[in-house]
């Protein structure tokens, strides 16, 4: 067996007899000094090493052919009726979409921007209208002639009242006038106002009521309108409840139309049967919109590829005027990519502090042009180029962020004005890379501060003894 004194000649560190120590004053200072020098070092080092590190790097976008950008956006149009809002997306590649409508939600809202009821539904303003092809001049005029003066009074006469808002240098209210005065002459044939009173129709010349036409939000002409008796009481905004056609055009179907409101209604009541509600499975009719403003709300898709998202005014059957046309909007929200929950996005912040500024640029905006404009006709157009954000956590966790600038202006257009949201991606991306500290290289600090301090503290313990050791020495010597 290996003897204990043998084991004992390895050791290196040899130990001194205590007795053969001595204890001194400025050596206990030092012990202490070396001692907080230490617990400091070992603070700043542990800090170090809990702090989140980051590398960045300019790389080329990887995202694949087919992956698509989700824009969310939320938009308040306070002259732009929900009943012709459309919302379409275009692209260099050849990508043209109209009048989306599966992720888009649109709202009327009042003048503060409030909704003023649950989600507008509009009737299909990209159908194909069927018109009639001849007019039989027999008819002549049939509908009544309704103006700002008179239109309350007859409106409250008959128990369906169906206008027609129409303006006359445009070429839908000219393609229905035939069919609509055939309809309403054959109506009065049927139920003669003095006798029966049932059912009237009638017509409203824009260009002559403005405001007439403007207290029932008409915005694209021609607008035909039912209203229901009872139902047409005027609230605080100057609202008539009713609803709009938008259904065929040509004498057969209004004829058809017509025969229908009146079919609920008993001649001896006048009364309009369940409650003047509409009829729910009539697609043709759907309520006309409550106010003259519009919130739009939703997301789309695109590809990554320089486009447009355009929100503007379309009909394949309606003429708009472009003078009275607003597109004055408030912008809510307006971001690209993933929406981030309020925890992810304060995680992200602390991981970077700058993250995030630019997600949502547009966010809080509000461009309005002056309706008093003379020259009007005015396009609001968004120019936004968008970076890509890519951050690779120490968990290997990647979360994608699109940040964007923008630059807006109000444009004067010679047709009809449009919010349009150009955007064009950079081809570049910023790739952010969480680094962290090997546990071992923490170890391995800690020793050294550790080591050094000590073996600092011993050196200058040194020095200062036998600096005071040859002090002694000399004074001795004086003596003698």
């Amino acid at each position: 067996m290996v003897s204990t004194s043998k084991i004992k000649s390895v050791d290196f560190y040899r130990k001194i007899p205590r007795d053969l120590t001595e204890a001194s004053l400025s050596g206990a200072g030092l012990s202490l000094i070396a001692a907080f020098s230490m617990i400091f070092l070992f603070g700043m080092e542990l800090n170090d090493y809990l702090r989140v590190n980051t590398s960045t790097s300019i790389v080329v976008d990887n995202s694949s052919d087919g992956d698509f950008l989700r824009i969310d956006f939320n938009i308040s149009f306070p002259a732009l009726s929900c009943e012709f809002a459309s919302i379409d997306v275009s692209d260099i590649l050849g990508t043209n979409r109209l009048n989306i409508t599966k992720t888009v939600r649109k709202y009327s809202i009042d003048s503060n921007l409030k909704a003023t009821g649950s989600e507008f539904e509009s009737g299909p303003i990209t159908k194909a209208i069927k018109h009639d092809e001849e007019y039989d001049e027999e008819y002549g005029e049939g509908s009544v002639t309704l103006n700002i003066r008179n239109f309350d009074r007859i409106s409250h006469q008959h128990a369906i009242l169906v206008v027609n808002f129409y303006a006359p240098w445009c070429y839908w209210s000219n393609r229905l006038k035939p069919s609509w005065e055939k309809a309403a002459k054959i109506m009065i044939e049927r139920y003669d106002p003095e006798i029966d009173g049932r059912i009237l129709l009638g017509k409203v010349d824009c260009t002559e009521e403005i405001e007439l036409c403007g207290r029932n939000h008409i915005q694209g002409y021609p607008s035909i309108r039912i209203f229901r008796k009872g139902t047409n009481v005027r609230d605080n905004h100057g609202h008539h409840d009713h609803e709009s056609y938008y259904g065929d055009r040509d004498t057969d179907s209004l004829v058809k139309t017509m025969e229908n409101l009146v079919a609920p209604i008993s001649l001896a009541s006048q009364e309009v049967a369940s409650d003047g509600q509409p009829n729910k499975t009539d697609d043709a009719k759907k309520p006309a919109p409550l106010t003259g403003g519009c919130r739009i709300e939703g997301f789309v898709r695109v590809k990554k590829v320089p486009g447009n998202l355009i929100i503007s005014a379309r009909s394949a059957a309606h003429s708009f005027d472009a003078s009275q046309m607003n597109m004055s909007h408030i912008i809510s929200q307006f971001s690209f990519g993933k929406k981030f929950s309020s925890r992810m996005m304060s995680n992200m912040k602390r991981l970077l502090p700058y993250l995030g500024r630019s997600h949502g640029r547009l966010n809080g905006m509000s461009y309005i042009s002056d309706p008093s404009d003379s020259s009007a006709n005015v396009t609001i157009e968004h120019y936004l180029q968008i970076v890509k954000t890519e951050v690779m956590t120490r968990y290997s966790k990647f979360v994608e962020e699109y940040e964007y600038t923008a630059h807006s202006s109000l444009v004067h257009s010679l047709h009809v004005p449009v919010a349009k949201f150009h955007f064009e991606l950079s081809p570049m991306q910023v790739l952010i890379t969480e680094n962290s500290k090997p546990f071992s290289h923490f170890i391995t600090n800690v020793c050294a501060i550790i080591g050094g301090v000590f073996t600092v503290a011993g050196i200058m313990d040194s020095i200062l003894h036998n600096t005071m050791r040859m002090i002694k020495k000399v004074e001795l010597g004086k003596n003698f």
